[in-house]
Parts: structure tokens; sequence; C-alpha cells
């Protein structure tokens, strides 16, 4: 059987992938009302325009800027399909669903937040970096404990973009707990 069923314009996902989404979900809900709104994709650019390479006005800043501001419009176009502004969990999930069929998209928003995170430009994601790109999804310090150990599954200390890319699309796309990349934004449940 398979874990995901279509139900409507909604998603019916197994109990990993709404936990794992749920994270997500009140992470971006800046306000905390319930719901995914334009003003909550501005406060997240805002949230990740803070990082030592993403100077206001540099290249990187206006690429963090149109990548996450640009997915509250995929978000808008793809299932606010009452056209009210307002995004709940199960439409995250239908978007979620839809992913796979977008991977430009997904690979176009690794490659950005790796280049914000990567903050001495060597091109690689250390364990401190990849602490900051956690907290920085959630808005707040948070524990990530053995993470990055599972991520790094050559254990060199370091992710490399292309690690960084398919732990980055196994975090949003995959709903087997077994997979690295649901790590990617800290544990599950770190929301």
């Amino acid at each position: 059987m398979s874990p995901v069923l279509r139900v409507g314009r909604h998603v019916m996902s197994s109990e990993f992938r709404r936990t794992k989404l749920r994270a997500m979900f009140e992470a971006f809900d800046a306000d905390g009302n319930g719901y995914l709104e334009e003003a909550d994709f501005v406060a997240l650019a805002d949230r990740w325009g803070r990082l030592p390479r993403v100077r206001e006005g540099s290249e990187l800043a206006a690429r963090v800027d149109g990548v996450l501001k640009g997915w509250w419009q995929q978000l808008a176009e793809s299932v606010d399909t009452d056209r009210d502004g307002r995004i709940d969990l199960a439409d995250l999930l239908a978007m979620v669903d839809l992913l796979p069929t977008i991977p430009e998209a997904v690979t176009a928003t690794a490659d950005t937040i790796f280049d914000a995170v990567d903050e001495n430009a060597d091109g690689r994601i250390s364990r401190g970096e990849h602490q900051r790109l956690v907290d920085t999804w959630h808005g707040r310090p948070v524990e990530t404990g053995g993470a990055f150990d599972r991520l790094d599954h050559d254990a060199d200390g370091y992710l490399s973009r292309p690690e960084f890319a398919a732990l980055w699309t196994q975090f949003w796309i995959s709903d087997d707990p077994t997979e690295p990349g649901n790590l990617m934004c800290g544990p599950i449940g770190a929301g």
C-alpha cells in the first residue's frame, strides 16, 4: 500500500511525514496563527537574511529572498484552491506531494540554502554550519543530537554540495523514516 493517497486536493500522508512537516510548518508560521501566509515567508526570508554570507544587497541575499518568497508563490498557485491567501498543513502536504514533479525547484532551493549556510565559502557544510541551518529554519536554537553524524554518510566531517542536495531532496520528499535526509532540518519532532 502506498503511504500517500490523494483525497480531493489534499494528501493523506503517513504519520511520519505529517510529524516531520508539522515541525517545518510551525517554524514557517511566524505569527503562530496556524496558517502560512505571504507575511510568514517574508519573515522567513528576513531570518535567513541575518546569516553572515547573506549580506543585504548581495547576489546571495537576492537569491535567498527569491527562493523563499518563490515558494510562497508556488504554494499560493498550486494548493491554495480557495484563494484565501492562507495555507494549512494539509495544503503544505499537498505541495510536498507535487515536489517530485518539480525537481529543479527543489535543487535550486538546496543550492541557495547551501550557499547561505556555507559561511566560509569552502564548498562544504560543517557540523557548525549545519547547526546554523537548523536554528535558522526553526527561528530558535534546536538540539540536533547526532543528526549531523547520520547525514555525514562518509564521516569526513562535512557535507559536499551533492550530498547536501540529495539529503535536502530526501527531507522534502521521503516518507521513509530510515533515510538520513529526514534529519536535515533537525531531529523529527524538533519543531
